[in-house]
């Protein structure tokens, strides 16, 4: 059997555990080296999930034993080994990358979190506290802003892990959970929350249009409210708020400072 045949039947309970630690770690070992991605684009340009990937890190976390683990000046009580120097990448301490993950050369990591799984494309910078969870797929010349929070998707195997696209910028304090699908070039502003049941509304449209899970190449996005009846009385439900594009007669860093002083996003 290929590996991916040994990690499925093991996680049906076809094949015993102990017979799948080869393919499991030669799974492992793809994604740690980049040569596979938990989400991957196929040649239509449409995202796909590999999902006897995330059965082979859920796999992982079965087999792998609770150890010491020294590195650096550091000492760990976990199952999963830390990486060390990454080429091309620079990494300010005490930032954290997780064996399985893959940081392209050209990043910058300061002191945040990357954990299994997770991809970070090149020119991409992770901010202060920053943390990008299990399998999250962050592309190139992304900015994720100081203590912006990309949550991890494992379970169930072939869920959307969250995917942040090429270019797009996410403000200080924001929250992309649930295989939220952020497309290319898009802006979020400061303190957005966005999970797979979050309202997204389109305001520079009459009628607004909602969205869900998903916000457009370019689109900036700020939080809002609307309003929802509950026995108790009317209140405002969180929202996030489309309230314009990018331009796209100018380059990525012009473009978001354009764009954040016409429609005076914090970020």
């Amino acid at each position: 059997m290929t590996h991916q045949e040994t990690v499925e039947a093991a996680f049906r309970g076809d094949v015993p555990l102990e017979q799948a630690a080869d393919a499991v770690a030669a799974a492992i070992a793809l994604l740690d080296t980049g040569e596979r991605s938990l989400a991957e684009r196929d040649e239509a340009g449409a995202w796909h999930v590999n999902a006897w990937l995330q059965q082979a890190i859920l796999l992982h976390f079965r087999l792998a034993r609770m150890e010491v683990i020294e590195h650096g000046p550091f000492t760990y009580h976990d199952k999963i080994p830390l990486k060390g120097v990454m080429d091309g990448v620079r990494v300010v301490p005490p930032a954290t990358v997780r064996q399985g993950a893959f940081v392209e050369a050209g990043a910058i990591l300061m002191p945040s979190y990357v954990n299994i799984g997770a991809r970070v494309g090149a020119g991409t910078m992770v901010d202060t506290w920053a943390t990008v969870g299990s399998g999250a797929q962050i592309g190139r010349d992304v900015h994720l802003s100081g203590g912006v929070g990309i949550g991890g998707v494992l379970e169930p195997p072939g869920a959307r892990p969250v995917i942040v696209e090429d270019g797009a910028f996410v403000g200080s304090r924001a929250i992309v959970v649930e295989g939220v699908h952020v497309e290319s070039e898009a802006v979020l502003g400061a303190g957005v929350v966005l999970t797979s049941s979050t309202v997204i509304l389109d305001v520079t449209t009459s009628p607004a249009t909602e969205l869900r899970g998903r916000v457009p190449a370019r689109s900036v996005v700020i939080p809002g409210t609307r309003p929802k009846e509950f026995p108790g009385g009317t209140y405002g439900v969180p929202c996030a708020l489309i309230i314009g594009q990018r331009s796209e007669s100018t380059d990525r860093k012009t473009s978001l400072n354009q764009t954040l002083r016409e429609l005076d996003v914090a970020v």
